[in-house]
């Protein structure tokens, strides 16, 4: 049969996810009466929840006896690892642009990778239904991006079509007809994306590129076969980038993308995306090759990580209280298997043995595997996100600068301007992006923007949309504003108290509710001051045999701040920790006892 393979490239919300449900519905891989979930690629409950794509994902359609392998990829560039490997299977891309946002920075970045693999685009203008749409300008946006992106003459010779995604068609016009449905978009991938190109006659070589675990069949790799064919148990080797042997074995099941279903299949031909179990140490980036083959494939190298968190085996005085995964062997089995199957993630190990140095794209990326390990049951404390600094050659310090979209109404412009240069950002440009809105592009320090996403919808009640990309290295750029405030730090252990709660309100926002458990050292609200300030939370009323009008009256106590994980990462200071379990999310200081906390900034003071 033949065959076309092609990835869908988008930023978030510019609806991938929705065009391959269509894709799917009208190639019949459903059944006429069969019931689908929306967004039925987003198969992980994250990312049901966020409405983001976390995972790459691959299915198949056929069209007119030909078979369309098909790649969704994540939008956020903190994925952006897994959009680097799938590259490397694929043969064309549509490159999917809303009609009234324009091409985004994500999309800059996963263009420019396709671009630069060789990858011919298909461009679909996505939403030309919606009100605010300025469909021509937005094409021209996007050539001027393949332009800056050093496009071949080729490549910005790429076709168009128009259409939404929802509604289900799409077209050679904006007027097209929608009767045709997705059938201009189908046979557009025939007729402009090229069959894989592959060496039917040469032994079996694939890269992996994603990588599973199984509990039925274990280790699952999927990836491209490049030449040859591999058959169920048939005997093969994995070579790591420098041509070595990292393992053989058989091959126990060999599985393909048939619609949504992986069906089990004999025999695996060059070209088709297929998946491999039987292997135990075979990872992605590495060969899957024939036993006579010595020449591993080349892969496309990765960016490496911008930012970095400690994880700790939880040591409050709550540990184990809430979830059943605690120990510092658990939780580095559970990173080590991670950083198997994530290659934009980076882990090593602490000389004290019960801390890991974890290190990836963005917060964002990090926040998604410690939700991921909370949901699993595993209890543990993280650090403040903390950037990665590099050494030039001259011995000067360099440090990760961010390309920052922000698209705001004019009003609110001008706060998100100030905002900005407090945290050393050069704005570069400001353009209207129509509808009395404004899209300012900054380069800033990644150390600036941790815990600046949650301040932006404060000060732009909610309307901003920020969007970054990691852009280069460059020269330190001093030091930064901190937190203002300080905190309010429990002084005992036990449940908080409604009327000392309500006692406590003038000294600062609640981070807790009464009946809740609470240990000494631990942040129970924020301090209106600058200095940070010891509190009983435990304080009960005192109970007197006298009665009065108004003595019993109830407490009302203001509603505490909520911190999600996101937000109490970005929150927290150098000095203190998020305690994370399956059902709480704490704040606390790192030294737990005020004595030896005095201790420490004594010392820093002298030092």
């Amino acid at each position: 049969m033949q065959m076309r393979n092609i990835a869908i490239i988008a930023h978030v919300d510019h609806g991938k996810t929705t065009l391959v449900d269509e894709l799917l519905k009208q190639s019949g891989t459903y059944r006429e009466n069969q019931k689908v979930t929306e967004r039925v690629m987003d198969s992980n409950d994250l990312e049901k929840e966020r409405g983001i794509t976390i995972l790459a994902k691959a299915t198949s359609v056929v069209w007119h006896g030909v078979r369309i392998n098909i790649v969704d990829t994540p939008g956020h560039a903190d994925f952006g690892g897994e959009v680097e490997r799938i590259l490397n299977m694929v043969d064309g891309a549509i490159v999917l642009v809303d009609a009234a946002e324009g091409p985004m920075p994500q999309t800059k970045f996963v263009v420019g990778k396709a671009l630069k693999v060789g990858l011919k685009p298909i461009v679909a203008i996505n939403k030309v239904d919606r009100h605010d749409a300025r469909i021509h300008e937005v094409v021209d946006e996007v050539f001027d991006l393949f332009a800056n992106l050093d496009a071949t003459e080729e490549q910005l010779d790429f076709p168009i079509l128009y259409g939404s995604g929802r509604n289900g068609w799409f077209s050679m016009s904006p007027e097209g007809a929608e009767s045709e449905g997705m059938a201009p978009l189908f046979e557009l991938v025939l007729k402009h994306v090229p069959p894989p190109h592959v060496e039917a006659d040469a032994p079996f070589r694939m890269i992996g590129t994603l990588l599973e675990a199984n509990p039925f069949l274990g280790r699952v790799i999927t990836g491209r076969i490049t030449s040859g064919s591999v058959k169920t148990n048939q005997t093969i080797k994995v070579l790591d980038q420098d041509g070595n042997v990292v393992d053989q074995g058989r091959v126990s099941k060999l599985l393909a993308f048939r619609g949504l279903e992986r069906t089990a299949i004999d025999v695996g031909e060059a070209g088709d995306i297929v998946a491999i179990a039987g292997l135990t140490k075979g990872t992605v980036a590495e060969t899957f090759c024939a036993l006579e083959v010595t020449e591993p494939l080349h892969a496309q190298p990765i960016d490496p990580p911008t930012v970095t968190m400690t994880f700790l085996v939880n040591n409050s005085p709550l540990a184990g209280t809430e979830g059943d995964k605690v120990t510092s062997r658990m939780i580095r089995d559970r990173l080590i298997r991670e950083a198997e199957g994530n290659v934009a993630l980076k882990i090593e190990e602490s000389t004290e043995k019960d801390s890991f140095f974890v290190s990836g794209r963005g917060e964002l990326q990090l926040a998604v595997l410690i939700e991921t390990m909370r949901r699993e049951g595993f209890e543990l404390a993280v650090s403040r996100p903390r950037v990665v600094f590099r050494k030039d050659e001259a011995g000067e310090t360099l440090e990760p600068i961010e390309e920052v979209v922000i698209d705001v109404d004019e009003d609110y412009s001008s706060v998100v301007v100030q905002k900005m240069s407090e945290r050393k950002a050069d704005m570069v440009e400001m353009r209207p992006s129509g509808g009395k809105r404004l899209r300012l592009v900054f380069f800033a320090p990644t150390r600036g923007l941790i815990g600046y996403q949650s301040e932006l919808l404060t000060d732009t009640r909610g309307t901003a949309v920020m969007n970054r990309l990691f852009h280069d290295y460059q020269p330190h750029k001093g030091d930064l504003p901190g937190r203002r405030n300080g905190v309010l730090i429990s002084n005992d252990q036990g449940e908080a108290v409604a009327y000392a709660l309500w006692n406590l309100e003038d000294r600062g926002p609640m981070m807790i509710e009464p009946g809740w458990k609470v240990y000494q050292g631990m942040i129970v609200g924020e301090h209106t001051r600058e200095n940070d300030l010891e509190v009983n939370v435990l304080k009960g009323k005192k109970l007197t045999n006298v009665r009065s009008s108004g003595k019993d009256e109830a407490v009302r106590l203001t509603p505490p701040i909520r911190m999600t994980l996101e937000r109490a990462l970005a929150w927290i200071q150098d000095d203190e920790l998020v305690e994370v379990t399956p059902k709480s999310i704490r704040l606390r200081k790192a030294t737990l006892d005020p004595i030896e906390r005095k201790r420490e900034r004594s010392r820093d003071a002298a030092a």
